[in-house]
């Protein structure tokens, strides 16, 4: 017999979101590794609440969202909380029940300073790292490091100069025309209105310029997990100078190896590694290169130069799942957290696949 095409709504519901999402989904092992990792903080947590007044949202929910919203490519967080609205999914990993009403999206925005910051998201990121070292994932031995653009939330029409002597906008309205033919524009005359803190660069010869930051990544070779993230301006030291300061505090065993391409090929760099009893394996440059024979004569040193490569999956991960390629915030400091906590999640990915419980998004 047919059935009617009848749609009536229930009153009640007898089935808990705990019961709607299937045992064996991959999500399920991820959110009981969140939770634990999102305890351990506690005294920091309650560090940024007053003891009265009335409850806010937990911290830990937000986090869990922004998490979540990293690994699901949702690029704007007031699309994301539509989605937590009516996917049961999103709903049950972030912590809200059936009925819970979801809160605005502006919530993000208003604890950008105080909870989404770059302290949180490197105690996240370190919490993230400290897991795999309980796991025994990471060596102290072999490392790399590179740098990639991060395109700023800012366009080009908005990079004046400084004095105010820019020409005015050839028309009227929301978009208007520009014609810097002709201009020269430099970092040092010229700043962006919109984020005064992104930086005209380019990162290679034929590349165009663009307003952006860099971010910098030391990956573990045997596993290509991050263990240390550096955000800075761009300019043409910025790579060798966040370099230093992420080896200086994340490798410590004499010896140790650190991968890098040609970029890094300079002879202070190379000096300042070997002063701190690094083992600078970088790819050598045609001419003047500051690597001689006494590092490239060993096995190591190649098999170095092809496992560095690997933290290009790390770029590539976060630029398109992460949606790192152009950042949705302004101002260094929330670029870092926003680059540091994609890199957290990253790691997060790249676990799940070394623990085989596979729980991308892919």
């Amino acid at each position: 017999m047919r059935g009617a095409d009848i749609t009536q709504q229930e009153l009640f519901s007898y089935r808990t979101l705990e019961d709607r999402i299937p045992k064996d989904h991959p999500l399920r092992k991820l959110r009981a590794v969140v939770d634990i990792l999102l305890t351990t903080p506690d005294s920091e947590f309650d560090a940024l609440y007053a003891r009265t007044g009335r409850e806010s949202i937990p911290p830990e929910r937000l986090l869990r969202a922004s998490l979540i919203q990293v690994l699901f490519s949702v690029r704007s967080e007031r699309q994301w909380v539509q989605q937590i609205e009516f996917n049961l999914l999103y709903r049950w990993f972030v912590g809200l029940t059936l009925d819970a009403e979801v809160w605005d999206h502006s919530t993000f925005s208003a604890n950008r300073d105080r909870l989404l910051n770059e302290r949180i998201s490197r105690l996240f990121f370190e919490r993230v790292v400290l897991l795999a070292e309980w796991q025994d994932l990471l060596s102290d031995e072999h490392f790399s490091v590179d740098g990639t653009l991060i395109q700023a939330w800012a366009s080009m029409k908005s990079f004046v100069k400084k004095d105010g002597g820019s020409p005015p906008p050839e028309d009227g309205g929301r978009n208007p025309s520009v014609d810097f033919k002709g201009e020269k524009r430099a970092n040092a005359t010229h700043a962006s209105t919109t984020d005064p803190e992104a930086r005209l660069y380019k990162k290679s010869e034929g590349d165009k310029a663009q307003l952006c930051f860099m971010g910098h990544a030391l990956m573990e070779n045997r596993t290509g997990l991050v263990v240390d993230v550096e955000v800075t301006h761009a300019t043409g030291t910025a790579e060798r100078d966040a370099a230093k300061i992420m080896i200086g505090r994340t490798v410590t065993k004499p010896g140790a190896t650190v991968g890098a391409d040609k970029a890094y090929d300079v002879p202070e760099f190379v000096q300042a590694l070997r002063e701190q009893r690094v083992t600078p394996h970088v790819a050598r440059k045609e001419k003047g290169s500051a690597i001689d024979g006494r590092t490239t004569r060993h096995a190591g040193y190649r098999t170095s130069l092809k496992r560095r490569k690997r933290v290009e999956e790390i770029f590539g991960w976060s630029k398109t799942v992460g949606g790192l390629r152009q950042t949705r915030f302004r101002g260094l400091k929330k670029v870092a957290a926003q680059t540091v906590f994609t890199f957290a999640a990253y790691n997060l990915t790249r676990l799940g696949g070394l623990f085989g419980w596979r729980w991308s998004t892919a």
